[in-house]
């Protein structure tokens, strides 16, 4: 038998968010070798004509913008109300218990914008534990909270 034959690209898993009954955000595990390729392909080699070198600059704002796009799948229960818990929103006029709907652009702004939801997705997606439930889609164990 051999362990490559083993291996799973990737498996997605439905984790609560900590402290937000509801909000739980359908997150993919990411391998090494797919972060290797993901900031390979947010690199980029510029030549420093002090040093006569190559030095390599990753773009954090495309590396961020396929970083959520690789992991982050899909959420429910996102509640208006949440928001104000990690970001600065303006919900005058708005339904607190009315939920944000799921989409890239969204997920995006969150994890540009949240250091606490960037840290969180950060601790999650790179524990195996939370992605070792029987099947796909399964609610694994809760994440920690983290402080920030």
């Amino acid at each position: 038998m051999e362990l490559k034959s083993l291996l799973v690209d990737s498996k997605t898993a439905w984790v609560e968010f900590p402290g937000m009954e509801g909000f739980e955000v359908e997150l993919a595990n990411l391998s090494r070798k797919e972060l290797v390729n993901l900031r390979k392909k947010c690199t980029t080699n510029k030549f420093d004509r002090k040093t006569r070198a190559f030095n390599e600059e990753l773009d954090e704002g495309k590396f961020l913008s396929e970083f959520t796009k690789a992991v982050v799948k899909g959420w429910k229960g996102l509640k208006l109300k949440y928001l104000e818990d990690i970001l600065l929103v303006d919900l005058s006029g708005q339904d607190p218990e009315k939920e944000m709907d799921y989409s890239y652009e969204n997920a995006k702004v969150l994890v540009e914008n949240s250091s606490e939801f960037d840290n969180w997705l950060n601790e999650v997606v790179f524990d195996l534990e939370n992605f070792r439930s029987g099947s796909e889609g399964e609610n694994p164990k809760p994440a920690k909270a983290i402080s920030g």
